[in-house]
């Protein structure tokens, strides 16, 4: 007698076959739920289900040690899968390749089964899910809404507890509003992170293979797996899935302007949104408000000159002799490419340097952004009546992401006063995929949403050890101005500091507010045991290159000695030297810089009030 089918969050399948349960069960109940979901928009082409039991088959026993052993996931139809036909959503361009994408040949490698490939907008060209010749996903929400695109078939599937987890394609948002208009989780990793090779090319120089989730942790794993450097792919990267599960208590969170905000009208999706803010403010983050203006800029550049050339230039040979063969909004971007010149394609790529030159401090000064996921919803109808400007609209917020070579997720974050989903998406400079994913976890487990539209409860996340070598890395101990979210801390950041954890001293130590200091400084000092107290510290970790630039730039009369800790440990950390406490004031009692400012600021409110 099997065990009752579980929830299709990759943690509650592993339990699932850690307690005996059968893969068969789960590949019977997959196809059990396509029909009942009865959604011919879903996919372009599915397995035959005896084939995946026989896939599932040669598995043999649970194996603990593949992560996505007997967990099902489909594939969106711009990406190979051996046997499978590729489509792009254009049935006379389709192929059968002998071999898979790099993606589905890792993922596979760690025991994932692929139930189909899915719908999509055209060639990956569009944001509304809604230009594909085939059947049109319905959104798993309401199915009055475009269910978002280009990878709306993938995010269907995943939102309707089809599968585990999806892949899709992201060049200029493709991973992050289907998530957002069907209530998922949507990653975008940093540019160059997973492979594409066997991707059919959008914007070569831009793409991403995204995943679309029900959980911030299963999105990670899925990244985990996939994220491996490959030789066959000319602009892959090596970006490790690292930092995942471990945040510094206080990050500095870059936001659009309140003057800068473009809803269209939907007042329902900035009440939303400036929710999600708030709940990032009591999660302990400070939140910063930037001209938002030259991000709009850059979003602009992708459907001119440059970028909209590379979509012809993906597919040039098909579409002169075939262009009859196309979705006629598709037929309208690509036809007009053919009027660009070089010198075109040249002045976007100068447009786009002077741009990110301006915009490198701005995304500097802040650990992460924070934007709506999308501005709005959208029915069917609207999208009829308006094809191009409402897709653009949906594009407002992340068009410019690739451009700008960052990483991004997009994450639930509740419903909005109508029902509908409300979703953020948390950006971030390449590479700092781990910090994105662990404070969209933070957002999606303080939502309380259920997942996708399935009505299954947020599972409560797992403790997540990060993944990462940091034998080379030297442990330096941070007590005032340079902890998470203080004014200095950016000069850790600067350097690719790694926030390891927060910390106490042992009680050998007191700490003084110095007098005359810019931006206000503590200074610690050493004393005898139990004459002091235990001070609360943020550990933080640096390449030897970079802790030799830190200290060196450490002013007197602070310097680096040997600090205690209260677990028995120690590292080099911030001492004072004894001139430094003329006219200091000893704030020992407070336990910590951050509580003294904390208590200093309450009184001076006071002041002014009372």
């Amino acid at each position: 007698m099997s065990l009752k089918t579980p929830a299709f969050d990759i943690a509650s399948l592993r339990t699932f076959y850690r307690s005996g349960g059968s893969v068969t069960d789960i590949v019977e109940a997959v196809f059990a739920r396509i029909a009942e979901v009865n959604d011919p928009g879903i996919f372009i082409h599915l397995a035959e289900k005896a084939a995946v039991l026989a896939e599932a088959a040669k598995l043999g026993a649970f194996d603990p040690k593949k992560p996505l052993w007997g967990i099902p996931f489909a594939v969106k139809d711009n990406i190979d899968v051996a046997g499978m036909p590729t489509t792009a959503a254009c049935p006379d361009y389709a192929y059968r390749p002998e071999r898979d994408a790099t993606v589905v040949r890792l993922l596979r490698g760690a025991g994932a089964l692929v139930i189909g490939k899915t719908n999509l907008d055209q060639f990956a060209t569009g944001l509304v899910g809604v230009r594909s010749p085939y059947p049109i996903p319905k959104n798993a929400i309401d199915p009055k809404l475009v269910p978002g695109g280009s990878s709306s078939g993938s995010a269907v599937a995943t939102a309707q507890g089809i599968v585990s987890f999806a892949l899709g394609t992201d060049t200029a948002g493709s991973g992050r509003i289907p998530a957002g208009l069907n209530n998922i989780v949507g990653l975008k990793p940093s540019v160059g992170a997973l492979s594409t090779a066997g991707v059919i090319p959008a914007c070569r120089t831009l793409d991403c293979v995204s995943v679309f989730a029900l959980t911030v942790d299963d999105a990670w794993a899925v990244f985990s797996v996939a994220s491996e450097y490959d030789e066959a792919d000319a602009y892959s990267k090596s970006i490790p899935a690292t930092g995942f599960g471990s945040a510094p208590p206080v990050l500095t969170i870059g936001v659009p302007a309140r003057a800068d905000r473009q809803f269209f009208g939907d007042t329902l999706m900035e009440a939303a949104y400036d929710d999600a803010l708030s709940a990032l403010a009591r999660l302990g983050h400070k939140l910063v408000e930037m001209p938002f203006g030259d991000f709009y800029r850059v979003a602009n550049l992708l459907y001119e000159g440059a970028w909209v050339a590379e979509r012809y230039a993906a597919v040039k040979d098909f579409f002169d002799t075939k262009e009859e063969s196309f979705h006629p909004v598709t037929r309208k971007i690509y036809g007009g490419a053919k009027a660009l010149s070089a010198a075109d394609a040249f002045n976007g790529f100068y447009a786009l340097q002077a741009l990110k030159r301006k915009l490198a401090p701005l995304i500097a000064s802040v650990d992460l952004l924070c934007v709506p996921t999308a501005p709005s919803h959208y029915t069917v109808a609207d999208l009829e009546a308006e094809p191009i400007r409402e897709n653009s609209r949906l594009g407002t917020y992340t068009n410019f992401v690739n451009l700008l070579d960052m990483c991004g997720i997009a994450v639930p974050t509740g419903s909005r006063a109508d029902g509908l989903p409300a979703s953020v998406t948390l950006l971030a400079r390449s590479g700092r995929d781990g910090l994105t994913a662990t404070i969209a976890r933070d957002l999606h487990q303080a939502s309380g949403v259920t997942l996708g539209a399935t009505g299954w409860p947020l599972p409560a996340s797992a403790e997540t050890a990060p993944r990462s070598d940091d034998r080379d890395l030297i442990d330096i101990v941070v007590v005032g101005a340079h902890l998470s979210g203080m004014p200095l801390n950016q000069q850790l950041t600067e350097l690719d500091g790694k926030f390891s954890r927060v910390a106490q001293t042992s009680a050998a130590y007191k700490l003084y507010a110095l007098a005359g200091t810019v931006p206000p400084k503590p200074g610690m000092i050493r004393v005898e045991e139990g004459e002091g107290g235990e001070i609360e510290v943020e550990v933080w970790k640096l390449t030897p290159a970079a802790f030799g630039l830190f200290v060196a730039a450490i002013p007197a009369p602070l310097g680096i000695g040997t600090v205690m800790l209260s677990d028995g440990t120690s590292a080099k950390g911030f001492l004072a030297e004894p001139l430094a406490l003329e006219g200091a004031l000893d704030i020992t009692s407070y336990g910590g810089w951050r509580a003294y400012l904390k208590e200093l600021s309450s009184l001076q409110r006071v002041g002014k009030t009372g």
